[in-house]
């Protein structure tokens, strides 16, 4: 009865949000719809145990929430989707949903009224908004650089909520919540930027002392800005690590998106990560976040990552900020990069696996994911609805953030200006 929205997600996973607010899901994206209670007031087995009822009879009934909305996007344009990856979890394949459903152990959890006894296995910790970067299609809750930027030029009244992990005693409720937790198997912490946010230590410090670094696999997301010896060095006693390294392209054009890195920086960093991984025998993948400025060079992530062995994940197509969407080029420049992209596609057919890949993080399929991948953004420029309407909305914005930071977009896409001065830059 609910193959097609089923997800069971809420049965093994919750997150905590930056402000100390939680969320049924890691991918999320549009919280308007969302009533979400905080750490400061509700302990997590509380809000996962009852709270989320709701939304798993939802699940059970067959509906789709609205909030799921990006899963099911992106299984539209052959990318594979939060959903997807959730359902292999528990031995359930979509292609396969009843027979694999029929025989997966959590069965009998999904045969109830959405109530629960577990406790959370699978976590997303926002720590904050701690960060040294101001990337252009960011948000001021998730980058205090870029807070501090939007209030001075006026783009926000006022800055984001304080970042629940400063409080010391909030970080040793959620600890003891781990603690108390029997099964835990994966804790992904993003920032703002997790090696500068001072809870980071401190949680996997705490995670060390109690013993869970024994059995718990820990991912976290950096920037490529810095290197941390220390954390590296507490990372390196934990039974497995997922890395995330967050690069948008090889190219000057990330010095623009993920201002104000140094693309020189940024690969000497990554190719650091890259040969701890190796010794380690950590998985690691590169996360984009293509925007309208950057899927022309999509490519130079591809290509590394296909040379060295990674996997690229861009979880879902970029919803906010609107005018940033990829989605925004007119169909003439769409073209262009799916030509580009096709005839690279085309170099490496040999490597395209006969299914979709869904264990993505399964390093023996990373060449066939980093294909899968790219060629989901193929079909997104093909498929997805012209919104050059909101060209008018990105120039505002860049010339903003261009005058507030002494740059010019041309200097970095110059085969964007004629577009870009049309729309009124």
């Amino acid at each position: 009865m609910f193959e097609k929205n089923f997800c069971p997600s809420p049965w093994f996973h919750m997150r905590i949000n930056n402000d100390g607010t939680y969320e049924y899901c890691r991918w999320v994206v549009d919280k308007r719809s969302s009533v979400n209670e905080n750490i400061a007031t509700m302990p997590p087995q509380q809000y996962f145990q009852h709270n989320m009822q709701a939304i798993r009879q939802q699940l059970l009934q067959g509906q789709s929430p609205a909030t799921c909305g990006p899963c099911h996007r992106v299984e539209e344009h052959g990318k594979v989707s939060g959903r997807q990856r959730q359902l292999l979890k528990i031995g359930v394949r979509s292609e396969q949903f009843v027979k694999t459903m029929h025989s997966s152990t959590w069965l009998e959890e999904f045969q109830t009224d959405g109530t629960t006894d577990q406790m959370p296995q699978d976590w997303q910790i926002d720590l904050g908004n701690y960060c040294n970067s101001a990337c252009v299609f960011c948000s001021p809750e998730s980058s205090s650089r870029l807070a501090n930027e939007f209030k001075r030029i006026g783009l926000i009244d006022q800055l984001p909520p304080a970042n629940w992990s400063d409080d010391p005693g909030l970080v040793q409720k959620f600890m003891d919540t781990l603690s108390a937790s029997p099964h835990i198997r994966y804790l992904h912490f993003i920032g703002g930027e997790t090696l500068i946010t001072p809870a980071f230590r401190r949680i996997l410090q705490g995670l060390i002392e109690c013993g869970l670094h024994r059995s718990a696999t820990v991912g976290f997301t950096t920037n490529l800005t810095i290197w941390d010896q220390e954390i590296v060095d507490l990372l390196q006693q934990f039974h497995g690590i997922n890395l995330g390294v967050s690069v948008e392209c090889l190219n000057p054009v990330n010095d623009y998106a993920r201002w104000p890195s140094q693309l020189d920086q940024v690969r000497d960093i990554l190719d650091r990560w890259r040969d701890l991984a190796r010794s380690r025998s950590w998985y690691v993948q590169m996360r984009i976040t293509p925007t309208i400025l950057t899927i022309g060079h999509l490519i130079t992530v591809y290509q590394y990552a296909l040379e060295n062995g990674l996997a690229v994940e861009s979880c879902n197509f970029l919803e906010q900020p609107t005018y940033l969407r990829p989605s925004v080029l007119p169909r003439p420049y769409r073209e262009k990069i799916i030509d580009q992209l096709g005839q690279w596609l085309s170099q490496h057919s040999g490597q395209v696996a006969s299914e979709t890949v869904i264990n993505t993080r399964n390093p023996d399929f990373a060449a066939a994911q980093v294909l899968q991948d790219a060629s989901s953004y193929v079909n997104y420029l093909a498929d997805q609805p012209d919104e050059s309407h909101r060209l008018p909305d990105l120039v505002r914005y860049l010339r903003s953030i261009d005058q507030s930071r002494g740059i010019c977009v041309f200097d970095y896409l110059p085969e964007y200006e004629k577009l870009f001065r049309t729309a009124g830059y």
